[in-house]
Order: C-alpha cells, then structure tokens, then sequence
C-alpha cells in the first residue's frame, strides 16, 4: 500500500535528493545574474530540445554579447545563430529571439512586461517558456511542465493527464500557489537524474512509499 499524497514532504524530501546535481538552467542562470524577464525569456528558447549541458554555455555565449533587446537587435541574423550554435534549430530560435527583442523596443520601451498572454502572444514563445520565465525572473506564481515535470506526475498517479499542456492544467488546480515554482525547480532534476525515462532509480527513490509506479515496468 502506498502512502495518501503529502506533497509538502515529498518536495522536501526531493530537494534533498537533488541537492548534488546541476541545477535546472534557467535556475543556474538566474543564480548567476542573469535575472532580468529578457534574459529568463531567451535562455529558455535556446533550452528547447537542447540539454542544460548545451543550452548554459550557449545562452552565457549570447549574454556576453547581447543581454538586452536593444543588444540583441545590432547583431545580424547570421551572427546570433552562429552564437546559438550547439542548441537545436539556431536558424529559427534567431529569428524568433529577433521577433522577441522587436516587439520588446518597439511595444514595450525595451521591458517585457511580466504578463502571461504577453509573452505566450510572442510568436515562439509557449506556455513552458512564459510561466518559467514569469516564475523565475517575476517570481510570479507559475508552473512550468516539461518532459521531466510531465513524466515524474504521471508516474507518481498524482496527475492523469496524456500531454503536458493538460498536466500543467490539472496541477495548478491541485498545488498550492506558493509551490508551483518548486514543480519546476525540483521536479525537472528529480526526473533527470532519478525518476528517468528509461529505468528509473526506484530502489533508491526518496519518494517511493507515495509513487504509484505508474507504467514503471523495469527499474534500478
């Protein structure tokens, strides 16, 4: 028998259980002065379909020569993807972090306004990238669901939810506020690291007694 959810202890003890690996990217980024919604924004489009691994050093390349709207729109379409190179699709995220840094001059005086449909408006940019940017930089209330996030729920039984739009929908109607950054900046290390796709490390897992295994057929 499982343990009932108890999501205040099962947080605190995964940030226990983390605590030895890399931080989430854009976390490690922010933890680094890159603190500003611009920054958070753009960190997180060269992290789509790109490991940490990649998307820090590359996002650190980029802010070493454009950490601004205003920066970012001197340099040429060829430049920025050659400075995106590494992440997945360069070609296209310049041109989208290009349409970002525009909008931002032209609409906003050069500060996107920490607003969800603002940025989800932003062509490019998704629920992911906006709730993580608003969370982080804004430290608005925000839940931010990606591969990891949407897994490590589904497995547990906590949420039933076949995509990870529809996960992020049923969690917010389940955490508490004051938590939903924390779904993020725990869950995305814990699924990386512990709860993996391919043979999760069960026997070791600090949140085994509340996990229903769900789909878990072989694991470490």
């Amino acid at each position: 028998m499982k343990k009932p959810f108890d999501l205040d202890t099962m947080l605190g003890r995964i940030a226990e259980a983390v605590a030895a690996y890399p931080k989430a990217a854009m976390f490690d980024l922010y933890e680094q002065g890159y603190t500003s919604l611009f920054e958070q924004l753009i960190s997180c489009i060269i992290s789509i379909r790109t490991l940490d691994e990649t998307s820090i050093p590359v996002s650190l390349r980029l802010f070493a020569k454009a950490r601004t709207p205003e920066e970012l729109l001197k340099l040429s379409p060829e430049e920025l993807e050659t400075l995106l190179y590494g992440s997945s699709y360069p070609g296209q995220k310049a041109y989208t972090m290009l349409g970002i840094a525009k909008t931002a001059v032209e609409q906003y005086n050069g500060q996107l306004p920490a607003d969800y449909k603002v940025l989800t408006d932003l062509k490019g940019v998704g629920p992911k990238c906006a709730n993580l940017a608003l969370g982080i930089a804004a430290h608005l209330p925000a839940i931010s669901v990606d591969i990891h996030v949407h897994r490590v729920v589904n497995r547990w039984g906590y949420i039933k939810a076949s995509q990870p739009e529809k996960t992020l929908l049923q969690l917010e109607l389940k955490v508490p506020q004051e938590q939903w950054i924390d779904i993020n900046r725990l869950l995305m290390p814990f699924g990386k690291h512990i709860c993996t796709g391919n043979l999760p490390k069960c026997s070791t897992c600090p949140v085994l007694e509340y996990c229903q295994q769900v789909g878990v057929t072989k694991h470490r």
